[in-house]
């Protein structure tokens, strides 16, 4: 039995903080902190009415490593969770070494002022936790995080190699608001707005952003649209999959969200470069945002399922020559909602969240130093899968699907 400090107040903490309150075994004592102390009172509230426990919270600029510092060692956990923003990965991985205390997050580290995703400022952190004996789990959401348990997970049981991955995202959700995002905006748009970026021979190849598309039929959803996009668990597939000789990643989206996006595109909405407006200093794409539907409002009036996995194609691990394997899980919205209070993308990033956590605290995954989910035995986490929500299927396909 372990005491949690989660940071961050959005849906996808709603739903770590609600998994880990039903799993009193693993998590004894829940802290919860945010720069607004009503969001989390609200979580807590909402734990409380569903399972009993009792969540203590807190007010925190999670940018500020002092403060962040002093909460820690007034909680003393024995983990720091940080689903706050992507900026702040950096301050509360210092404020953790300061601390003394292990760390895990959904998301990589990017700066504020470029659409950049990728691990190496984090991965700088290696030695660090390394020498003060604390561990660092990195992306622990589901992309990236399950989708890289999955991809393990065949080469441990069905491939030898996997020489072709492609990881498909499909939200087949219907919030029926005109434009919104599944999660916060700010970050859903700058990845989608960045170029396109896919591993091949041994080279990143860029190309425009939402240029490239499939037609791919889901089960559950049916035929979707899904667009080649860059995504982060891609450059640590490729450092710890080193046979890989491409690796993609797909997401849907539907024409109507397109559209918005272009126009919004179009007319300098979707910008990250400071504008004056009023004498003051505004960030175009941070101001819409604020106007944006809040991800966690949608989850009363999403209806529909997603389907996330990967396909991949490799040599056999029982000799039988080149196989093609789909392994996915389909989350319904409203089954998520009548569990947690949120809708499935949060839902499918929360519940790995809290599965990190656990693989972290009973001692299922360890280690000193800062570690990507490709680096750890997929086995115990495949099973809470299972038992917590996320049930998944992998089925042999005919033979490599081509798009």
């Amino acid at each position: 039995m372990s005491t949690v400090l989660v940071i961050g107040a959005g849906g996808v903490s709603s739903v770590a903080v609600h998994k880990m309150a039903m799993n009193a075994d693993i998590f004894s004592d829940i802290h919860l902190a945010s720069r607004t102390k009503s969001k989390c009172d609200s979580i807590a509230a909402s734990v409380k009415q569903r399972t009993g426990r009792d969540v203590a919270t807190y007010e925190i600029d999670a940018e500020e490593v002092p403060a962040m510092v002093n909460l820690i060692r007034k909680v003393r956990p024995s983990l720091v969770v940080n689903l706050a923003l992507p900026y702040q990965d950096l301050p509360i991985m210092d404020a953790c070494l300061e601390a003394c205390v292990s760390y895990l997050d959904t998301a990589n580290y990017e700066p504020k002022d470029e659409a950049k995703f990728e691990y190496h400022w984090q991965w700088a952190y290696h030695d660090r936790f390394k020498e003060a004996g604390l561990m660092a789990l990195l992306g622990s959401g589901f992309d990236p995080g399950v989708t890289s348990v999955f991809t393990i997970w065949l080469k441990k049981h069905k491939l030898k190699t996997i020489r072709q991955l492609d990881i498909l995202d499909c939200n087949g959700g219907d919030h029926g608001q005109a434009f919104a995002t599944n999660f916060n905006p700010e970050i859903n748009i700058r990845e989608v707005t960045a170029p396109a970026r896919h591993w091949e021979n041994g080279e990143w190849v860029e190309t425009p952003a939402m240029q490239i598309r499939t037609e791919f039929d889901f089960e559950g959803v049916g035929k979707k649209n899904a667009y080649l996009m860059y995504h982060e668990e891609l450059e640590s597939l490729a450092k710890f999959v080193p046979e890989l000789e491409r690796a993609r990643f797909w997401m849907t989206f539907g024409d109507a969200y397109i559209t918005h996006l272009t126009v919004l595109q179009a007319v300098g909405m979707t910008s990250i470069e400071p504008i004056k407006y009023q004498g003051r200093d505004i960030i175009p794409l941070q101001f819409l945002a604020a106007v944006l539907p809040k991800p966690e409002s949608l989850g009363e009036t999403t209806k529909g399922k997603t389907n996330i996995g990967v396909i991949a194609t490799g040599e056999a691990l029982d000799g039988s020559g080149e196989k093609t394997f789909y392994i996915n899980n389909i989350c319904d919205h409203e089954d998520a909602y009548e569990e947690t209070g949120n809708q499935a993308v949060s839902y499918t990033t929360g519940v790995p969240a809290m599965i990190g956590s656990a693989m972290m605290l009973t001692g299922k995954w360890s280690g000193d130093g800062v570690f990507n989910m490709e680096q750890m035995d997929p086995d115990p986490f495949m099973e809470m899968l299972n038992a917590h929500g996320l049930p998944w299927k992998v089925e042999e396909l005919d033979g490599p699907v081509e798009f």
